[in-house]
């Protein structure tokens, strides 16, 4: 499939688990991509990965929490690719594990910049250049506990609620400008990240939390984010969407 040939593409988060997922699809479908992470060398990994199988990659340090990195990042997708098409705004952090009575300030804040005002600051950048380039699709990668709770992560599951009222705001505002908004929430994904920090019996507990009995891939969640970026998605916008086997319907 070559649905995304030369369409501009910024994945942010892209140098491991879900991100580079998703960069690697977006990229093998045509699109030229702007692999954005606040660890260049991972990000440049992932560029190098993908230019070798004979598509367009560029890797970009910027931290989404600084709002002139997140317009630079946008400006030089524009002008590298000639203007902005497709956004998935994935980078993300946990924080914490208190009760929110002793949830530190800094952890708060910290969760907060970088998970819910680094989409803020994405898309306000974003949505801008995609109008200039005569419409486009954004994706911004909630989790489950953007409908749920989950005790000692207060933060984290603050920041990925608001990212899903953002999205549907977003997807009002620009829908008849041609720009789609969307969300997309998964469940516990197999990354690196959960695998190198949980032992496996605990691995085994979070799997049995899902009725499909498993984690889930970031394929997986790469393939619904990449039909929600396409034009095959055409009448989708403002809704959040889970990848989840089951975990919500308990």
């Amino acid at each position: 499939m070559n649905d995304f040939q030369d369409k501009v593409a910024i994945v942010t988060g892209a140098g491991s688990g879900i991100g580079a997922a998703i960069a690697r699809e977006l990229a093998e479908r045509g699109a030229i991509l702007i692999a954005a992470d606040l660890d260049l060398p991972a990000a440049q990994e992932v560029a190098g990965e993908i230019r070798a199988d004979g598509g367009h990659a560029h890797a970009v340090e910027v931290d989404v929490a600084d709002a002139e990195a997140a317009e630079r990042l946008v400006a030089f997708a524009v002008e590298t690719g000639g203007g902005l098409h497709l956004a998935v705004n994935n980078a993300g952090i946990g924080g914490p594990n208190e009760n929110v009575a002793d949830y530190p300030l800094d952890g708060w804040k910290q969760v907060i910049d970088v998970n819910l005002n680094g989409v803020f600051y994405g898309m306000k950048y974003q949505i801008a250049a995609m109008l200039n380039s005569g419409g486009g699709a954004i994706v911004n990668i909630s989790s489950i506990l953007g409908s749920v709770g989950w005790s000692g992560s207060s933060a984290y599951v603050t920041a990925k609620h608001g990212l899903v009222g953002l999205t549907k705001t977003a997807a009002i505002e620009y829908a008849q400008q041609g720009i789609r908004v969307n969300a997309v929430g998964p469940a516990f994904i197999d990354t690196p990240l959960l695998s190198k920090n949980l032992d496996e019996e605990t691995l085994g507990q979070l799997a049995g939390l899902h009725p499909v009995g498993r984690l889930g891939t970031s394929e997986e969640v790469s393939a619904l984010t990449c039909f929600l970026l396409s034009d095959r998605a055409s009448f989708i916008t403002g809704s959040y969407h889970l990848v989840d086997g089951g975990y919500t319907s308990r």
